[in-house]
Parts: C-alpha cells; sequence; structure tokens
C-alpha cells in the first residue's frame, strides 16, 4: 500500500522539485551564485536535520551568519517555495480526481455523485431529491480577517501557474508546446518573486471587496452553473431555485471594525452589483455569437418576436436572426441598468438605446423568453447550453452578486438606542433598566408608527453613523433588490431586547413595518461564548412568546437562523469544551425550534484552523447532531482558507460540491453525529467539564500568561501588520478576552504550539480515567469505552480527527525557540512547562484512543505533505526568532520589520490553514 500511495504521489514529488528548481533559477539569475548557494545550504542542513543526519547546530551557524539583505532574499525564498508547493499539492489532488474519474472508480465521498448514488441505494427517489433541493439552501459565506497574508497580485501568479500547471496535465503536448509552457510557468515564476509579497500599507475595506470580488470573478460566476449542471446531469433535471448561493460579510460587518462606513457599505453594494453586471453583459455579447439562427429555418415564438423588436431597425444581413437581435435588446437593457448604478456605460457599448431592467426578475424572464423559444422549436440541446447556465447565474447571483450580511455588536445597538430614548423620552435611562422593562419598552416603540429618531435633534457620531448604516440597507433593498441584504447578525447576543433593539432600528428606516407583519431581513442573534450558548435555547424561547415577533418571522416563511461562534467559544473554553457546548447547542436550539414550530437554520461562524471550528468540511457537516442540517446550512469561509479554496476554479467548484453533497447527505439519509449510545455523550459532558477546568486555569487564571501570550508569539508584530482592514483587539487592551479569536489562533500557529487546537484533551481523559475507581469502574473499561466512542461517535472521531491534524502541525522544539524570546525566564519556563506536559499527555491519549503509532498515522496524505513541508519552514521560524529578538531589543531597521512580516507569510502559507 506504502509503494502504492509512494507511486501515486511521484507526479507530485516531480512537480514540486521541477518548481523548486525553476525558483532556484531565479534567484541566481536575480541575486547571483553566492545567495543561491546560501540558500540552497541552508535548505541542504534542514532536509538534513530532519532525516537525523546531521546536528541542528549547522542550520543555526548558517543562519546566524546572514546579512539582513541576506536574510530577505532566504526568507522570500522559503516562503515563495511553500506557495509552490502548495500549488503543486493541489495540481495533484485535481490530478488524481480526474484520474479516478477516467477510470470509472466509484464516486468518493464528498462528491454529488456519491450522495446521488447513496440516495438511490436508500430508496429515495430523485423527485423526493428536487423537492428537498427547492426548499434547501447551502451558502458558504466569506469573512475577511486580520490574519489574510495573501496579497491580489501575488495570487494572480499563482493562479496563473497553476493554469500551465493543468495545461500541461490535460492535454498532449507537442515538444513545441510543451516547451511554450514550460516558459510561461518560468515568466510567471520569475514574475512572483519579483512581486511584493507583502503590502506597504494597511488594507482599506474596499481592497478586502475587490479581493473578494476576484473570487467571484474568477470560480464563483463561472463554476457555480456547472455545478448545477453537474447535478441536472445526475438527477435528470435542472435545479430551479437556487439553493447554492455565496454570501459575504465584506462591507458590511462592523463588529470591532471602525472602518465598515455607510459609504463603503454603499460602495460594496454598487461594485458587487458592477461585477455581476460585468459578466452578465460579456455571456450575453458571447451567446449572441452562438445564436444566429435564421427565422427561415427554425421558427420563434411570438414572445421571442416581441423581444427582438425591441432592438429596432436591425441590418438587412440580420433581420431574420431573430435570437441575435432579442440578445442586442438585451445587452442594451443591461447596460442601461449598469450605468444607472454605477455611473456610466459598460466599456462594450450598446448597439441601441433601451430602459434598465427594474430586477433581475426582468433579466431573467427575457432569458426564459430565449430558452422557451428554443425549446418550442425541438433545440432543448441548445437550450440547454450556455443559455441554461446563464439563467442558473441570473438566479443565483441576480443584481446583488452576494447575499452581504450586517453585522454590528449588541453593546453599540444598546447605547444607539439608549441615546434615541434619551432624547424621545426625557428622564428615561435606557440602561440602567432592567431586562424585562427594557423588552416592554421596545415593544412599546414597536407598537406604533412613529419614528423614534428626530431630524431635527442631534446625536452623536457613533448613533449618526449607525443610522446611516440602516439607510444604506434600505437604499440597497430599494436599488438592488430584497436578496441583496438579507440578515443582520448580532455579535454577543445574550438577551431578548439585542434583538429587539435592532428591530427598532430596522422599524426607523422601514426595514421593518409592524403594522403590515412586514420584516424585510432576519434577525440573527450570534452566541459566542460558553455560557451564551448554554443560555440560547432560552432565549428563543423568550423571543418567541412575544406574538409580534412569531408574526413578523411567520411573514418570512417561518425561518430563524442563529449563528454560532466557534472562535470565541474556543478562546473562551478551550477546543474541548468548545465543540461540546457547540454540539449541546445545536441539540437544544434544534429541540426548542421544534416545540415553538419554526423552521432553524444554524449559521455556523468557523474559521480555517481547528481552534476556530475549522476541518475538514464534509466530516464536519456529518458530525453535526441530529436535525441540525436539516437542509438549512450556513458556514463563514475566512482568510488564507478562501484563497486555498476558492483561487484555483475547478478545485473551487469541487469545494462547493462538497458542502452541497455533505448537506443532502446529513438531511435525507439521516448522517449525523448523534452519539449512538447515550453513555457517549455522558463520558462527553464529564470529559467536557475536566477540559475546561485545565484550559481556563492556564489561560484566564495563571498569573503573568497574557505578558507570555504576547512575548512567546508575534502578536504584537500581526497587530502593526498591514493584512487586514480591522484590528487585530476590539480595543486598546491587552486583555485575552479583548482580543480576536482569529489573531490569537494565528498567533499559537506561528509559534507552532498551536494551543487552541488541542489543550486540555490530555488532563481531561486523564482525569476521567482516573476516577474510574471510585465510579466503580475500571481504567481500563473506561478506555475501552474511549476507543468506542473514536469508532462509532462522529462527532467524537472529527474532534480527534481535528486534534491529530493540528498536533501534527505542532513543534515544541520549534516553540521553545519563541518561548526564549519571553523576558521573564522564569515565569515563561514555568508556563512552557505546563504546555509541554499537557502536549504529551494529549499526544498519548490521542494515540490510545485512536489507535494509532504516530500522529497523521490515519492521514498519510497529510502526514507526508506535513513532513516534506518542515524542513522548508523551520528556516523561516528560525530566521523570524532572530528578527524578532533584534526588533524588540531596540534595533530599529525598516529591514527588520520586512523580514518579521515576510517570515510570518511564509509560515502561514507552509501551515495553510492557520487562522
Amino acid at each position: 500500500m506504502n509503494d502504492l500511495r509512494t507511486e501515486k504521489d511521484a507526479p507530485l514529488r516531480a512537480e514540486i522539485r521541477e518548481l523548486g528548481k525553476r525558483l532556484g533559477d531565479t534567484i541566481r539569475t536575480e541575486h547571483g551564485e553566492a545567495i543561491f548557494s546560501l540558500v540552497e545550504a541552508i535548505r541542504q542542513a534542514s532536509v538534513a536535520i530532519h532525516r537525523g543526519d546531521t546536528d541542528p547546530t549547522s542550520l543555526e551557524t548558517l543562519l546566524h551568519g546572514m546579512t539582513r539583505d541576506e536574510a530577505i532574499v532566504v526568507i522570500r525564498a522559503f516562503t515563495l517555495f511553500s506557495h509552490l508547493a502548495n500549488i503543486a499539492e493541489d495540481q495533484h489532488h485535481l490530478r488524481r480526481a480526474r484520474a479516478h474519474a477516467i477510470a470509472g472508480s466509484p464516486a468518493k465521498e464528498g462528491s454529488l455523485a456519491h450522495a446521488v448514488a447513496a440516495l438511490e441505494r436508500a430508496g429515495v427517489s430523485r423527485t423526493a431529491l428536487t423537492q428537498f433541493l427547492a426548499t434547501a439552501c447551502v451558502r458558504p459565506v466569506l469573512t475577511a480577517h486580520p490574519t489574510e497574508v495573501q496579497r491580489q497580485a501575488v495570487l494572480a501568479r499563482e493562479q496563473e501557474i497553476a493554469h500551465w500547471l493543468a495545461e500541461r496535465d490535460r492535454v498532449a503536448l507537442t515538444p513545441e508546446e510543451r516547451a511554450e509552457v514550460d516558459a510561461a510557468i518560468e515568466r510567471a515564476i520569475r514574475t512572483l518573486w519579483l512581486t511584493r509579497l507583502i503590502r506597504p500599507t494597511r488594507i482599506s475595506v474596499l481592497d478586502e471587496a475587490n479581493n473578494v470580488l476576484n473570487y467571484f470573478r474568477s470560480t464563483f460566476l463561472p463554476q457555480l452553473p456547472k455545478l448545477y449542471r453537474r447535478l441536472a446531469r445526475l438527477v435528470g433535471r435542472w435545479a430551479e431555485t437556487p439553493f447554492l448561493q455565496i454570501g459575504s460579510w465584506v462591507g458590511g460587518d462592523r463588529d470591532g471594525n471602525p472602518f465598515v462606513t455607510a459609504e463603503v457599505l454603499r460602495a460594496t453594494v454598487i461594485r458587487n452589483a458592477a461585477a455581476a453586471l460585468e459578466y452578465y453583459l460579456d455571456a450575453v455579447h458571447r451567446l449572441g455569437g452562438t445564436l444566429p439562427l435564421a427565422a427561415g429555418l427554425s421558427p420563434v415564438t411570438p414572445e421571442l418576436d416581441a423581444l427582438a423588436e425591441q432592438a429596432g431597425s436591425p441590418s438587412p444581413h440580420r433581420a431574420d436572426e431573430r435570437y441575435r437581435l432579442a440578445l442586442i435588446a438585451i445587452y442594451a437593457r443591461l447596460a442601461a441598468t449598469y450605468q444607472q448604478l454605477v455611473g456610466h456605460l459598460p466599456r462594450r457599448l450598446p448597439s441601441v438605446e433601451l430602459p434598465p431592467y427594474p430586477s433581475a426578475e426582468a433579466f431573467a424572464a427575457d432569458l426564459e423568453t430565449i430558452h422557451g423559444s428554443l425549446t418550442a422549436a425541438g433545440l432543448s440541446e441548445i437550450a440547454d447550453g450556455a443559455l441554461a447556465e446563464l439563467r442558473t447565474a441570473v438566479r443565483v447571483f441576480g443584481f446583488h452578486l452576494a447575499h452581504l450580511d450586517l453585522r454590528q455588536n449588541s453593546a453599540v445597538h444598546e447605547a444607539v438606542i439608549a441615546e434615541l430614548i434619551a432624547a424621545a423620552h426625557p428622564g428615561v435611562d435606557y440602561r440602567r433598566l432592567p431586562e424585562t422593562e427594557r423588552v416592554a419598552l421596545l415593544r412599546r416603540e414597536l407598537a406604533t408608527a412613529r419614528p423614534l429618531t428626530n431630524p431635527d435633534w442631534s446625536y452623536s457620531a457613533t448613533t449618526q453613523s449607525e443610522l446611516e448604516i440602516f439607510r444604506t440597507a434600505r437604499w440597497a433593498h430599494d436599488t438592488i433588490g430584497p436578496r441583496v441584504i438579507e440578515q443582520y447578525v448580532i455579535s454577543k447576543t445574550d438577551a431578548v431586547s439585542d434583538i429587539l433593539e435592532v428591530a427598532v432600528l430596522l422599524k426607523e428606516v422601514g426595514l421593518l413595518q409592524p403594522w403590515r407583519n412586514h420584516l424585510a431581513v432576519d434577525i440573527v442573534p450570534l452566541f459566542e461564548t460558553i455560557a451564551d450558548l448554554e443560555a440560547a435555547p432560552q432565549i428563543l424561547r423568550d423571543l418567541y412568546a412575544l406574538p409580534e415577533y412569531r408574526a413578523w418571522v411567520a411573514a418570512r416563511g417561518n425561518r430563524q437562523e442563529i449563528m454560532l461562534g466557534y472562535s470565541d467559544s474556543n478562546k473562551d473554553g478551550g477546543f474541548v469544551t468548545a465543540n461540546w457546548a457547540l454540539y449541546r447547542a445545536q441539540q437544544t436550539l434544534v429541540a426548542t425550534a421544534e416545540q415553538i414550530g419554526i423552521t432553524l437554520r444554524l449559521f455556523h461562524g468557523r474559521g480555517g484552523s481547528v481552534g476556530r471550528g475549522g476541518g475538514p468540511s464534509y466530516q464536519a457537516i456529518l458530525a453535526q447532531p441530529k436535525g441540525a442540517v436539516a437542509g438549512q446550512l450556513k458556514l463563514t469561509e475566512q482568510g488564507e482558507v478562501i484563497a486555498a479554496k476558492y483561487a484555483n476554479p475547478e478545485l473551487g467548484q469541487r469545494n462547493l460540491e462538497v458542502l452541497v453533497a455533505a448537506t443532502i447527505e446529513a438531511s435525507l439519509l439521516g448522517k449525523d453525529g448523534s452519539a449512538p449510545d447515550p453513555r457517549f455523550e455522558t463520558v462527553m459532558a464529564e470529559l467536557s467539564d475536566h477540559a475546561f477546568r485545565a484550559y481556563r486555569a492556564l489561560v484566564h487564571e495563571t498569573e503573568g500568561f497574557e505578558t507570555f501570550f504576547w512575548e512567546a508569539t508575534v502578536i504584537e508584530e500581526i497587530a502593526h501588520l498591514n493584512i487586514g482592514s480591522r484590528p487585530a483587539s476590539r480595543t486598546k487592551s491587552r486583555n485575552i478576552e479583548d482580543l480576536r479569536a482569529i489573531p490569537w489562533v494565528f498567533s499559537w500557529s506561528q509559534a507552532r504550539i498551536m494551543l487552541p487546537g488541542w489543550y486540555g484533551f490530555g488532563s481531561a481523559v486523564e482525569t476521567w480515567v482516573n476516577e474510574a475507581e471510585q465510579a466503580g469502574e475500571t481504567a481500563a473499561a473506561r478506555i475501552a469505552l474511549l476507543q468506542r466512542m473514536a469508532r462509532e461517535w462522529s462527532f467524537f472521531t472529527a474532534m480527534l480527527h481535528n486534534m491529530d491534524m493540528v498536533l501534527g502541525k505542532s513543534d515544541l522544539a520549534i516553540a521553545e525557540r519563541y518561548v526564549a524570546l519571553v523576558r521573564d525566564q522564569a515565569l515563561a519556563q514555568s508556563i512552557f512547562a505546563r504546555i509541554r506536559d499537557e502536549w504529551s499527555r494529549t499526544v498519548r491519549w490521542l494515540l490510545t484512543l485512536t489507535g494509532q503509532r504516530e500522529l497523521l498515522d490515519s492521514n498519510p496524505l497529510l502526514k507526508r505533505s506535513v513532513q516534506n513541508r518542515f524542513p522548508y519552514i523551520d528556516p523561516l521560524h528560525l530566521v523570524q526568532v532572530e528578527l524578532l529578538r533584534r526588533h524588540r531589543a531596540g534595533e530599529d531597521d525598516p529591514r527588520l520589520r520586512l523580514g518579521i512580516h515576510l517570515s510570518i507569510n511564509g509560515i502561514a502559507a507552509g501551515l495553510r490553514n492557520s487562522g
């Protein structure tokens, strides 16, 4: 088996060697033989150390002898090698998938073909699947965050390299053609080397919005219709309802980001609409060239003829080409729509002048007219080509492109409402009111048509800014349509009043009209901490005890969306407890929703790293408890994970397919993470309690831990790195509670400790096993029960799998270098000793429960990848530590800061899902 796997990996190894050689040639050309020799010597020394062939001091001697300029070149070399290795690995996965399909092998888990075949075996009809998809919702939501380290200029070159590698795989090339492709790859690598890897200034929110648009242009707009086509082939008909859509937080997420203003929101909405319209304009133009059908040879319907008449007096050479004329008219109306929204006509000018479309539905209706005429003429094979994909794109993306969520912290809403109440009701101090009185006051405001705001009054800058956001949301609905903003997310929800405060603000701009039960957006509470997750079901019950709220939601389809925070729950309670609290919250929320009589949609705020809920999507979805998916799935895609999943269009389609396949299987086949034995949940609850105490004792109760964290990681440098528009902390405090969960996890990854992805598990298991005797059991019986949980309970299996993955990427020998940066070494060694002991305990118990001899034995592909990468990541760590030491000692050299920031980029690229 190992030989077979090695043989399958041979093309990957060859491709990595080739890309590495081309990178080396570029370094030699640009910097000379001496620098190239230094880079090569460092590489060989690091590889030899990992093989056990040489002493680590040989590498340290090389690194310590470098000048600062040499250090920059070395860091860039190993950083770009990691980037190129990522490209090669992605291409290898696609190559293997194509070979699998060509060979006619059984469909793999996570594919649509596998899901549909499983449905057929289970006796689920295609009609049932079609009916299910008509009400289903699968929506990945793209977010930006402060550890996004990729520049679009870098991504573009990497996409170019991936394109040429794919071309080489797919096409039988002549020697001359092969030489041309090789030259193109070499040019792209040379250009990449000469491209700045990090930004000289902090990125803006609109820069982030533009970055996201690149993924829509390259992947989502062209690939989603292809995915729908693939499903149509499997099921036998096109899905009429756009169940798979893309959401975004970029430009709408204000929580802790003061740079998201009403002007930014408006600009984001316009840019998103412009990107959608540009895609449609190009598609309609191309379609016109593929439908030169003559009416004399293929009769058209009266509706199509009327549409063609809108094009005016055509050239006599095209008078009978009614489809082309219809598309000329459609193009003209799209161009007018573009001009109305963007302020100028598109690059390719229309042939005639026509009024803009009032909505995306009107555009879709014209495309339906073309489809109907082709179908009536018996040309369904033509209708089901590019036209069908365009029709699907319009159903999915409309004129809004992305479903833009708005998000703000409940504390901000509270402050705004308190100010508005104080002005409208002198003497009433809203903030001092108990919850019951707050709810009563808010309900009275919601019961009246009178606005709470007064245009003649003066409000604080915060209140004015928030009100303007709501007014802009109303403008977006009126201008683009109701699909442009469908959800409003409330961070740190811990009471019913948090939800009613947003309802009052929506009412102020007409997005809520209580007198006619019209609510234009879903109000989505976000439960983040362990305590908030536990309180969520009762808050839901209290909320639906209000008849007016129940009526508003009923008018929107009787569905309540609730968001679950994976990041802050982990930072609050640790990896084990966060996993369990999220699982239990889903169970109780599902049960509560059933009692209330509403449909529940859970929105999973997952990050890229395991410490933030990351991990393989397919297993994660199937590990949710019974009823938690039920055809409704939203989840965040964040930071470098967006690039890893969606920068390559083909890989992007496969990742989207995984989400759909898992949702289908979890919903229609009853696959879920429910415990097959009720004892499993009891054990998990006890493990969670033990893990919580162990984690809190270290992170929240150890004196000096915050100092250790800030000095033993790169959190300080991340806070000043130009890699995101959002500050790393919600306040200027250095408190762990105030720090954003994203840089918290990212910093531990950079130091290779990975603490948020495992800490507390070893103590929890060991304590529980040692308590066996006092419970009248044996330790062996308890271990056997845990091993059975690892085999039979998908929730527990997924948790162990993710922990295995993150532990496999940890390296405490590297971590020791970072610990040495802490000024108080007595404190540092005391805390690190506890971390080291817990790491050893956790690894030991993980191997015991899974039956592995070593970490990652159950995931040999990842194990080989990690082992192959370590020799190229380790030099980056060693150089980073040295540069950090100099920088923190007071050396003020721009090259030091540049080197540190470049090393952060390189380590993140080498580890991949780290933020």
